[in-house]
């Protein structure tokens, strides 16, 4: 079972937008045996992106790691790069806890090796605001 920081999120002092950074490594083949990694992690998707809708959020941008470009320490080896954009932390936390999620995150588990997410502020964004 994947561990979430939701308390350290709920009790973030800085309310409004959140944006995830999401950091992905793919495992070969899924660990339920139906297809790839990659393979289960879009069916995580397919339920993941309706739930986020649902909620006002967006994914913003979704892309794969080609090559390390810099490197000064720490974890590099990764698949796939994707921005979520949530109207606040409790939006995030509601969606990770529903039953739908829940029931999805199974095959996000059993196709990634390791999954990474961080919160992030924005400070600067054609895109968003920043307050």
């Amino acid at each position: 079972m994947s561990t979430f920081e939701l308390e350290a999120l709920n009790n973030y002092p800085e309310e409004g937008p959140v944006t995830m950074l999401n950091l992905i490594k793919f495992r070969e083949q899924s660990l339920d045996g139906n297809g790839t990694g990659l393979e289960a992690y879009l069916r995580y998707a397919d339920v993941a992106v309706k739930l986020i809708r649902d909620r006002r959020g967006e994914v913003v941008w979704m892309g794969t790691v080609e090559h390390l470009a810099l490197h000064e320490g720490g974890d590099v080896d990764w698949d796939m790069a994707q921005l979520v954009y949530y109207p606040d932390r409790a939006t995030f936390i509601d969606m990770v806890t529903s039953q739908e999620y829940i029931e999805a995150n199974v095959h996000r588990t059993n196709g990634t090796e390791k999954h990474a997410i961080l919160a992030t502020t924005t400070r600067i964004s054609n895109s968003f605001p920043t307050e």
